[in-house]
C-alpha cells in the first residue's frame, strides 16, 4: 500500500490494485486563507469525509469526482466501518460531531481519527478494534493536542503512528508543530518524501512514530 501525504489532514492511499482512497480533502485557501496547501490535483476512486468542514471535506474540487463515504458502508470491495467522536471535548457543541473510519487496505488495518477532540471511551476503543497504522490530529486546539493524542495512541495501541493535523507553513492556525507531539518518543522514523510504502509484511513489532512531510 502506499500512503501519500498531501497536507493537513488529507491522505491518498493507493492499493496493489490500484484503488485510491483519499480522506479529509482540504479546500485551499479555507478559513480566510489558513489552510495555504496547493490546490489537490490527485484523482481517488473514493473520498472517505471524517466530518463537513471545508478543511476536510472539499470534494467539489477533486478530479473527476471520487465516490463520497460519509457513513459505515462497502464501497468498491472496501468495508468502512465508522465510530461516531466529537470535534471537541463538549460533546460536539462546540464544533460538532466527527467520525472516526477504519478500514483494511492490502490486509493492512488503517484508522483515521479525523478532527477528534478528546481522548476515546471503552466503547469507542472497542469499535474501531485492532489497528495497524492511526493516523491522528496532534496539533490541539481544534483537535485532540501532543498529550491527548498520546494518550489515544496507548488507547488504540496501534504498530505505526502518522500525525497529521499539525503546524505548517502552510497552516495558519494556532496549533502546535508535530515535533511537540514526536518529541521524547522513540522508534521515529522520519520519510524524506510525502510518498511512503508499507507491506503488510513490513509492519513493525515494536510501535513506530512515522512523520510524513506534506506533499502539498
Amino acid at each position: 500500500m502506499k500512503i501519500k501525504y498531501i497536507g493537513h489532514s488529507c491522505f491518498l492511499l493507493t492499493s496493489s490494485t490500484g484503488l485510491t482512497i483519499m480522506i479529509d480533502p482540504y479546500k485551499s485557501g479555507a478559513y480566510g486563507g489558513a489552510i495555504r496547501y496547493d490546490p489537490i490535483v490527485d484523482r481517488a476512486d473514493i473520498a472517505v469525509l471524517s466530518h463537513d468542514h471545508e478543511d476536510h471535506a472539499n470534494v467539489k474540487d477533486l478530479p473527476e469526482q471520487p465516490l463520497s463515504v460519509r457513513a459505515e458502508s462497502r464501497v468498491k470491495g472496501v468495508d468502512f466501518d465508522v465510530t461516531q467522536t466529537f470535534h471537541d471535548d463538549n460533546e460536539g457543541k462546540d464544533r460538532g460531531p466527527n467520525r472516526c473510519f477504519s478500514f483494511e487496505l492490502d490486509g493492512i488495518r488503517v484508522c483515521h481519527l479525523g478532527d477528534l477532540g478528546h481522548t476515546l471511551t471503552e466503547e469507542q476503543v472497542k469499535s474501531i478494534g485492532a489497528v495497524d497504522i492511526l493516523l491522528i490530529p496532534v496539533g490541539g486546539r481544534f483537535t485532540i493536542g501532543p498529550e491527548e493524542a498520546h494518550q489515544v495512541v496507548e488507547q488504540l495501541a496501534p504498530k505505526i503512528v502518522v500525525p497529521m493535523h499539525f503546524k505548517t507553513d502552510k497552516c495558519l492556525f494556532p496549533i502546535e508543530p508535530a515535533d511537540v507531539f514526536l518529541e521524547g518518543k522513540s522508534e521515529v522514523r522520519r520519510s524524506g518524501g510525502s510518498e511512503v510504502i508499507i507491506n503488510k509484511e513490513d509492519l513493525p513489532g515494536k510501535r513506530t512514530y512515522l512523520y510524513i512531510p506534506p506533499g502539498n
